[in-house]
């Protein structure tokens, strides 16, 4: 078995779909559904059902992707110890203002202990970047929110957080147990700098053009709101600070972590970054 043949499969069976597999390997579809084909010849069993809505894996596919994810585990982290022998193992890793994430936390122990004599930087970014430089490759890997312009990345979705409203403790609306993007439309937002991302600037601003004070960081959120009255989105599990409340909002897709990196980069460092990433996320 081949190890890039591994890697398509892997990708098959956590999509649970051939053509969102293709998309996130760069391929069209065709050659894909050939490889699985030959791999199933290889293993002697199918390893998807498949239905017109759509793949499951097998029993012999369970195991199968079990296997596969710890030997491309190995196979990386071999790149990475000969790279760490050669003395050019180094990785940058991109963190959007959310390094208080318990899951982060628990990211870097878990990447530290499989790669121990890797020299990891870090590039804490404000909102104003949500790519956290990878676009102007300041940074291998960005561990970030969307959404942003994805063009010439690779991108996969960790986690899904419930976002609110982020009002002052004593503005009437506080006492809601729930509002609408429209319950704030008369209301002053903060807003980031012109020049950032468009698509990010329209999902923390709900979709609309707002008018309001600038910040770049979360502090200056919470501040513009309790010194200015002003209102914005934050996430609806971010405990507030005192004289500041946060309201569910509902109509507003939820704020998704995730893991991006260049398109194409086989940096095996990166590879095991986001397989680690999308390990401790799941777990």
């Amino acid at each position: 078995m081949e190890l890039r043949t591994l890697r398509y499969f892997v990708a098959v069976a956590e999509e649970l779909h051939f053509g969102r597999a293709a998309a996130r390997l760069h391929m069209s579809q065709p050659p894909l559904s050939r490889a699985i084909k030959r791999l199933e010849t290889e293993t002697g069993a199918a390893l998807f059902d498949r239905s017109p809505a759509g793949v499951t894996l097998t029993a012999v596919g369970e195991v199968l992707l079990d296997e596969s994810r710890a030997l491309l585990d190995r196979a990386d982290r071999l790149r990475a110890r000969v790279a760490t022998a050669a003395g050019t193992a180094t990785i940058t890793v991109g963190i959007l203002a959310d390094s208080a994430d318990p899951h982060a936390t628990r990211l870097a122990g878990e990447f530290r202990r499989l790669h121990p004599g890797v020299e990891v930087r870090v590039r804490d970014t404000d909102l104003t970047d949500p790519t956290c430089g990878l676009h102007a490759g300041l940074v291998d890997v960005a561990l970030t929110r969307g959404p942003f312009d994805g063009t010439g990345l690779a991108v996969r979705a960790l986690r899904a957080d419930p976002v609110g409203a982020l009002l002052r403790a004593d503005d009437p609306l506080a006492r809601r147990e729930s509002l609408r993007p429209a319950d704030l439309a008369d209301r002053r937002w903060f807003r980031f700098p012109e020049g950032t991302d468009p698509r990010w600037q329209s999902y923390w601003n709900a979709g609309a053009a707002r008018e309001g004070p600038v910040v770049r960081a979360v502090q200056e959120c919470r501040q513009a709101v309790l010194w200015n009255g002003t209102v914005g989105m934050t996430l609806v599990d971010d405990e507030p600070p005192e004289g500041l409340a946060v309201v569910p909002l509902t109509g507003v897709e939820p704020s998704r972590v995730v893991v991006a990196w260049k398109e194409g980069d086989a940096n095996p460092l990166i590879r095991s970054f986001v397989r680690t990433a999308i390990t401790v996320y799941r777990d």
